[in-house]
């Protein structure tokens, strides 16, 4: 496994598991199965309801806590933002059954932003959430909270696919020190992308998968990534990819193959912005 060192000198391993969309029924036996194939890295939220079953993996795995990377995501909170973030993050790790968590990240660029994240600076600064960070914010948003607050965002999380690739976007985080982390790295197989000619093609040049050429493709860009599976096989295959690397040649094709346009939704769409502010949590 390779790591990313973070703005405030933690390592945090470049490949993780994402557990988006399954169900908590499931997710339990998922994640034990992922952590015995290898990962490091657990991604949930708040908002994907399976945090408890995240929880049970952990402790029933008995891999030392010190060995994992345990990140969770804070959703959209009413008033008064910084109260209730405090209160949010406190349920989280009651379901995670752990005493602190690797990092934290803002969900949605939405709401309080700023009282949010004054309460995650706090929980930063007591070590209770050891790196902080943000998902799906754009460079304008990004930017006004680097500029505008005493601690930067550790990461932001962000679709990023061979066909939205946001080179322009991990610039930026680059140049301030902010970590890019891709949610969606197989564009959920939209746009045909296992059957993709040119991802096919360098997939046989390598004796590889199509689905193991993206994760190396995101690895040697330094994006790091959570990929998702329930399939055993899957995941050690998706895990799978430290031993090959693509020429000057297969990236520059890969390239090629970005649109520029979000495959699922756009943050910026003011339908999207009202519903996903509008969303609250059962618990």
């Amino acid at each position: 496994m390779q790591h990313v060192t973070l703005n405030n000198g933690i390592a945090m391993p470049i490949l993780g598991f994402g557990v988006y969309q399954i169900p908590p029924e499931q997710t339990e036996q998922t994640v034990i199965e992922a952590l015995a194939a290898g990962y490091r890295l657990l991604d949930t939220a708040a908002a994907y309801q399976n945090e408890e079953a995240v929880g049970r993996a952990i402790k029933s795995s008995g891999v030392p806590r010190e060995e994992l990377f345990v990140t969770t995501k804070l959703w959209v909170q009413d008033a008064p933002g910084e109260e209730n973030t405090k209160r949010a993050f406190e349920t989280s790790l009651k379901k995670l059954g752990l005493d602190y968590l690797d990092l934290y990240l803002m969900h949605q660029p939405y709401g309080d932003v700023y009282g949010q994240w004054r309460a995650m600076e706090d929980l930063n600064r007591e070590g209770s959430a050891k790196a902080i960070g943000v998902a799906n914010f754009y460079p304008d948003r990004l930017l006004d909270l680097v500029l505008n607050n005493d601690v930067a965002p550790a990461v932001n999380q962000i679709e990023t696919h061979p066909f939205f690739q946001r080179t322009a976007d991990q610039e930026l985080m680059r140049e301030h020190g902010v970590q890019i982390q891709t949610w969606g790295g197989f564009a959920q197989g939209k746009n045909g992308l296992f059957t993709n000619p040119v991802l096919s093609g360098i997939a046989q040049n390598h004796g590889k998968s199509v689905g193991q050429v993206v994760l190396r493709w995101a690895v040697q860009r330094g994006v790091a990534s959570i990929p998702k599976s329930v399939r055993a096989e899957r995941m050690a295959e998706n895990i799978d990819v430290f031993d090959f690397e693509l020429t000057d040649d297969e990236m520059a094709a890969i390239a090629t193959l970005d649109t520029g346009a979000s495959l699922f939704f756009d943050h910026h769409d003011p339908a999207m912005v009202q519903w996903l502010s509008a969303r609250r949590l059962d618990s």
